[in-house]
């Protein structure tokens, strides 16, 4: 999803449509917000261009009441009961332009559809930036992985990889290190690692590999073995990867502020630093989970509710 700071004005034959709240993603924060709203009889619009981040990923974990579901198959169930409700509207389509007017926010669609409202909330989520290896994209979701709490019981006690360097990849081998002593530390490149981090990974026998990778062999998305620039291979079951990423939207759009590490700026109340717009979901948190998307997705149209509540009293 991508959103472009544009104070352009409307196409002259749309019609404007106002909205309490529109949602920008659909996902789960989203049409978790969704709901809380549409029970609370707020005339609410999902926006959504339907490229979750999870689109890959075989199964979701970690879930209570749908472990081991996949990620389709809960945001789909999400998404007809959410709709049920007669207020809750849902827009197929990509915002191009936001912009804050007077009574509140105007946003446009991909197709040049107008929609305004009193309140924004940002679930758009982000947007994994893809190391240039061959194999990777193929792999990522399903045997390279960023989150050893929904996916790291299936590959426990294999051979694992680390995909990362510094003070992250220490951080992270002491995590993935409880779920399997089958481990390897990936630095791509000179190690960052201090002295007294590279002697306690030693310790624990977790290899450290420094040279270049060249590919990652893969077979319908399952890892292989980590080939290198320098002829060497490294059979693997699965690679956990910590890689950069982009927001959805414009940073720059509205104004909003961001963290040092790149997530959406949020109070307690899941309130950005713009009055009006709030943002939930992965794009304002490192926890990424459906779980936590969903709770955080409740909490922000709760807060939404209560807003508006307060304003119309």
């Amino acid at each position: 999803m991508k959103i472009c700071f544009t104070f352009a004005k409307a196409t002259s034959n749309k019609r404007m449509k106002n909205f309490d709240v529109i949602i920008i993603g659909g996902s789960y924060a989203g049409l978790s917000a969704a709901m809380a709203l549409g029970r609370s009889l707020r005339n609410v619009l999902i926006i959504d261009g339907g490229k979750p981040s999870n689109r890959q990923t075989p199964h979701s974990h970690n879930f209570i009441t749908h472990d081991g579901k996949t990620p389709k198959e809960i945001s789909d169930l999400a998404k007809e009961q959410v709709l049920k409700y007669k207020t809750v509207k849902f827009q197929n389509g990509v915002v191009v332009k936001m912009h804050k007017d007077v009574d509140g926010f105007k946003v446009i669609t991909e197709n040049k559809d107008d929609f305004h409202a009193k309140k924004l909330i940002i679930a758009s989520g982000i947007k994994d930036i893809i190391p240039d290896i061959p194999g990777f994209s193929e792999c990522w979701g399903i045997s390279i992985l960023h989150c050893p709490y929904c996916h790291g019981y299936e590959i426990r006690n294999e051979v694992t990889g680390i995909l990362s360097n510094g003070d992250m990849a220490f951080d992270f081998s002491k995590l993935v290190f409880n779920l399997t002593k089958n481990l390897v530390l990936f630095t791509n490149g000179r190690s960052s690692l201090n002295n007294d981090q590279t002697e306690k990974l030693q310790k624990n026998r977790i290899n450290i590999i420094e040279d270049e990778i060249e590919e990652v062999q893969q077979a319908n998305g399952k890892i292989q073995k980590m080939i290198f620039k320098n002829g060497k291979e490294v059979s693997l079951k699965a690679l956990y990867a910590k890689i950069p990423f982009t927001q959805n939207i414009n940073s720059d759009d509205l104004g909003l502020e961001l963290t040092e590490q790149g997530f959406i700026k949020v109070d307690m109340m899941h309130k950005t630093n713009i009055p009006g717009v709030f943002a939930c979901g992965d794009n304002v948190t490192m926890m990424r989970s459906v779980a936590n998307a969903i709770a955080q997705g409740n909490f922000a149209g709760a807060v939404v509710n209560r807003e508006l509540a307060e304003e119309d009293f």
